[in-house]
């Protein structure tokens, strides 16, 4: 968030000094929350440590104790017993009937005044317009969204309005290497399923 406000600063015409009270939140030694740790959350938890944060999970199912240890994670059986300690809140879940609105205002509410929600998911993931105006009474801090619904979001949307949130056109994995990576990874499963082969990465697997 101050990454982008302090851009704006810096270009803008009418910018004459720099305030030296202007602060932002420090992340080493935060409290990172992951809902989803699964590759990619395992991923996130990796390049958090180090951060030196402390590494808050919620899963479906609980890591391997190994897995934990190397990253220092600590699985939370209960989503609000991380929402309620998370300075960080990422969303990292794959969308299913389970996980539509999986954040809405109850979930908002109990994260800290001073937390910033991450979205890198899927948009509906998150109650867009609970959001909205936890992020108007600063029932959270901030949030920076990869992802929204729908995408884009209309132009008059009150998400666009607001100095608290940063959104990005679902970025995520657009860099040349990944889309190479992905298209590969494409290519892989098709070639098995075409030599009769087991799929390397199969989206529902029997």
């Amino acid at each position: 968030i101050y990454l982008h406000a302090g851009c704006k600063i810096s270009v803008s015409p009418e910018t004459k000094h720099f305030a030296v009270d202007w602060l932002g939140v420090e992340v080493t030694k935060a409290t990172l929350g992951i809902i989803g740790m699964g590759n990619i959350g395992y991923k996130v938890a990796q390049r958090a440590r180090a951060f030196n944060m402390r590494i808050l999970y919620h899963n479906r199912n609980q890591r391997r104790r190994e897995e934990e240890e190397a990253v220092g994670a600590h699985y939370c059986a209960k989503m609000e017993d991380l929402l309620q300690q998370s300075d960080f809140v990422m969303l990292v879940v794959n969308l299913t009937p389970e996980t539509q609105k999986l954040i809405g205002k109850k979930e908002l509410g109990l994260m800290k005044p001073t937390a910033t929600l991450i979205n890198i998911s899927r948009g509906a993931v998150i109650d867009q317009d609970a959001l909205v105006e936890a992020l108007q009474n600063k029932v959270i801090r901030a949030a920076a969204l990869d992802v929204t619904y729908p995408e884009p979001l209309p132009r008059d949307h009150p998400l666009l309005k607001l100095n608290n949130v940063i959104i990005t056109p679902h970025i995520g994995t657009a860099t040349v290497q990944a889309i190479c990576m992905m298209a590969e990874e494409a290519i892989a499963n098709m070639l098995a399923v075409l030599n009769g082969q087991l799929i390397p990465s199969e989206v529902f697997p029997k």
